[in-house]
């Protein structure tokens, strides 16, 4: 009885939810199945193939790329991929754009575990505690060594958690290693950078790309890098920027720039001028740029390029402090992580 009930519904659904519309596009017209907006409600609780509706125990299966249909078996699926893969292709292309282009609330650095203040994009104005794998504003770092010296030469530490900072390149290793084996996801992404340093670009691949997975957004850039260059990998243009895209969704200023660069090389001005502005929002400099080039050739408007100057700005007086200023005076040590 639950099974004739469900073809009863499938096919009135069915009826409902077909309808053929003249799409025109490139001057071009071609004609593709699409859901009425009046009938989306009937249609989501059938399958887009066979009509079949969802109830008691016939359940659907919504398409794993554009979620607008649903079916009942993988049969049905197969059956109306033909059909269905325009809209599908569409939907899915927009449905990522919309992942890609929303702002993030912060770097993927984040903010400095002492001071919590957002840490800067720029390499220079951070380090890596190996025994933590905590990321600190040099800022705090220098406070510490003031304070320790204040307290009577004592042992140099961890800002964060006091353990004694190592004295040898070697010692950090060790604490590198040590947090790698732990899975630790910062720790494994500079054991790949180390490996990409002493040109064992394969051994960078296998660590990097175990960090991307454990979800490491600086991973994922310079992976990136590796398909683009073709080091330790087969080049591939595709995943370089799919590796670049899931960084910028991350919050990684540089990967969002990147990006912005690659469109506005392939002259899609509007989607490079959405990715500099957001990495500018996120303080990176070299994209304040890019949108003033962008604003002389008329490819930003004035109120846009102002506001993302504003937004710049308030970015990087965000990451200020007295400490980090006069931590800018003092010159650290080479093999500082």
């Amino acid at each position: 009885m639950g099974m004739l009930i469900a073809i009863l519904l499938g096919f009135f659904g069915v009826l409902l939810m077909r309808r053929s519309l003249l799409w025109r596009q490139g001057g071009g017209d071609y004609v593709i199945d699409k859901m009425c907006a009046d009938n989306i409600q009937a249609a989501a609780n059938c399958c887009a193939s066979c009509g079949t509706a969802e109830v008691d125990d016939v359940k659907l299966k919504k398409c794993d790329q554009c979620d607008l249909v649903r079916y009942c078996s993988v049969t049905c699926q197969q059956e109306h991929q033909p059909q269905h893969e325009v809209m599908c292709k569409k939907r899915a292309a927009e449905l990522r754009d919309e992942i890609l282009f929303r702002q993030p609330e912060s770097t993927h650095l984040g903010d400095c575990p002492i001071c919590l203040l957002p840490l800067s994009p720029s390499t220079k104005d951070y380090l890596f505690e190996t025994c933590c794998s905590k990321i600190i504003c040099r800022g705090c770092d220098i406070a510490n060594k003031l304070l320790r010296e204040r307290e009577g030469q004592l042992r140099e530490t961890c800002p964060f958690c006091r353990h004694p900072q190592p004295k040898t390149p070697e010692e950090q290793d060790k604490n590198i290693m040590k947090r790698a084996a732990a899975n630790d996801s910062f720790a494994i992404r500079q054991m790949g950078m180390k490996c990409y340093r002493e040109g064992d670009y394969e051994g960078s691949f296998k660590y990097l790309s175990k960090a991307a997975e454990l979800g490491d957004v600086g991973a994922h850039h310079f992976l990136g890098a590796l398909y683009l260059e073709g080091k330790g990998v087969k080049k591939d243009y595709g995943k370089a920027f799919y590796c670049y895209e899931q960084a910028a969704i991350g919050g990684h200023p540089r990967a969002r720039y990147n990006l912005g660069l690659d469109e506005g090389i392939n002259e899609r001005y509007d989607r490079a001028v959405k990715h500099f502005i957001i990495a500018a929002t996120l303080g990176n400099d070299d994209s304040i740029q890019r949108l003033k080039h962008c604003y002389t050739i008329g490819k930003v408007s004035k109120t846009d390029f102002a506001a993302a100057l504003r937004a710049h700005q308030a970015a990087v007086d965000a990451m200020k402090s007295p400490q980090r200023e006069a931590a800018k005076e003092v010159n650290y040590p080479d093999g500082k992580w």
